[in-house]
């Protein structure tokens, strides 16, 4: 096998399609910017870095993100095993020790013999030639987006995204907080919940309002990404939303009166050692100050230290459903693949989700063998079709069953085992097909 592959972005969808190029039999070249340079939003060195939440959503297959999830690992996918492995309690949702989950795929890549890793920032696609996948993410360099979009033949796609804030455990008055998972899933301490009376709500919601903001403008539709609008947003859309949102009561039980609570305020541990806590549906846009003087106010963090404050930045796409075939190859330059966030995929599961695919697929096409191109029977294949449908409006999308074909009606629950079975189904023989391709490269291998 001559040919080698590059990769230019190490972050979930970047890291996931070079370890699956390389256990595949292909020599890999991974191009980051890490760890010389640094957006702002990043804070690690390491690759892989979950920017936002350290939560990847709902753990079971009672939902959509929950069945891709098993897709996934019945594909053999890296970064999957990863976060098992880096699991923190989360009640009903699979979160990580992001620190330590960044730190074991980075390692993976760089004692892997078939991949090398080089600090460098790519600005144009001329600069590498050869099988490339682009898997830039959001954070996508000014410089790169502009040469994407003169090649493309595309206008700047784009939306608003926002990070949570961290705080230090040992800064939190316990006194004023009860570990609690809502329904009670979990192990019992999963959560750290602050519940605030009817005054307290109502006046929290009211300094949200007023609160300065970094990006001082109102947002036109569709700007903001729903699944991560920021907080002080959800407020100004009326005094209730937050009770219905980040702040739902629901599932819960205030021990000092036995009743559930008006509103609630969760943490969510954000290392193995419970040492950092994040404050989860915080996504926001206030001042660092801002959001001193309103989060301060939340019973038990009168006196929290920051370990991170909220941000908000701009994230790129392309559109897919225009450039891209379902094995997300350019159509007009076979030699390149996208994956992840920049092709659409938006979530942390559906960005490994992306990366499996094109590293698999630009594996396979140095190789010449068969693509693996899986149907709307699947949630991955349905988040493919979505991607790459053509639409007037293309937004990034999510994992929901309405991406699974046959669609349900609400009475005809796709959440009960008709779905998973049409997964497996379908899932089955290409996971036959990988192990045999990997288990040919090892034993050329020995």
């Amino acid at each position: 096998m001559g040919a080698s592959l590059t990769v230019i972005g190490a972050g979930l969808a970047g890291c996931e399609a070079a370890l699956q190029a390389a256990n595949l039999g292909v020599r890999v070249d991974v191009y980051d910017l890490k760890p010389q340079t640094m957006t702002p939003a990043h804070s690690n060195p390491n690759y892989a870095e979950l920017v936002c939440s350290n939560s990847l959503r709902g753990a079971g297959r009672e939902s959509a993100v929950g069945l891709l999830k098993d897709e996934l690992r019945r594909l053999g996918s890296y970064l999957m095993d990863v976060a098992d492995r880096t699991a923190v309690p989360a009640g009903g949702a699979l979160a990580v020790d992001r620190e330590l989950f960044a730190a074991e795929v980075t390692a993976a890549l760089r004692r892997h013999s078939r991949i090398t890793c080089h600090s460098q920032r790519i600005c144009s696609l001329d600069e590498i030639g050869g099988p490339r996948i682009v898997a830039t993410g959001p954070l996508t360099g000014e410089e790169l987006y502009a040469d994407l979009q003169q090649r493309l033949g595309q206008g700047s796609l784009y939306y608003f995204d926002a990070v949570a804030p961290l705080v230090a455990a040992d800064s939190l008055d316990m006194d004023e907080l009860y570990f609690a998972s809502r329904y009670g899933k979990g192990g019992g301490k999963d959560y750290l919940n602050a519940y605030l009376s009817r005054e307290e709500y109502y006046d929290f919601v009211r300094m949200l309002t007023e609160g300065e903001r970094v990006i001082r403008r109102d947002f036109e539709p569709g700007e903001i990404f729903e699944g991560c609008v920021p907080i002080e947003e959800i407020a100004r859309r009326g005094p209730e939303s937050l009770r219905y949102g980040p702040l739902k009561p629901t599932g819960l039980r205030d021990p000092r009166t036995g009743r559930r609570p008006f509103a609630c305020v969760q943490l969510r541990r954000d290392d193995r050692q419970a040492e950092t806590y994040n404050l989860v549906g915080f996504q926001t846009n206030l001042t660092f100050t801002a959001q001193r003087e309103i989060f301060g106010k939340i019973p038990g963090l009168r006196r929290a230290k920051f370990i991170r404050y909220g941000v908000m930045h701009r994230n790129t796409y392309i559109d897919s459903a225009r450039i891209l075939n379902a094995a997300l190859q350019w159509k007009d330059n076979p030699e390149i693949f996208f994956a992840g966030q920049i092709a659409g995929l938006e979530g942390y599961v559906e960005a490994i989700a992306g990366g499996l695919l094109a590293g698999v697929n630009a594996a396979a096409m140095i190789s010449g063998e068969r693509m693996m191109t899986p149907s709307p029977r699947s949630i991955l294949g349905g988040l493919v079709r979505a991607i790459t449908t053509p639409v007037t409006d293309p937004q990034p999308v999510q994992s929901n069953w309405g991406l699974q074909i046959p669609f349900r009606t609400a009475r005809q629950d796709p959440r009960r085992d008709l779905s998973r079975t049409e997964s497996a189904e379908e899932i089955t023989p290409w996971r036959e097909m990988l192990q045999s391709r990997r288990r040919r490269v090892l034993l050329a291998t020995h």
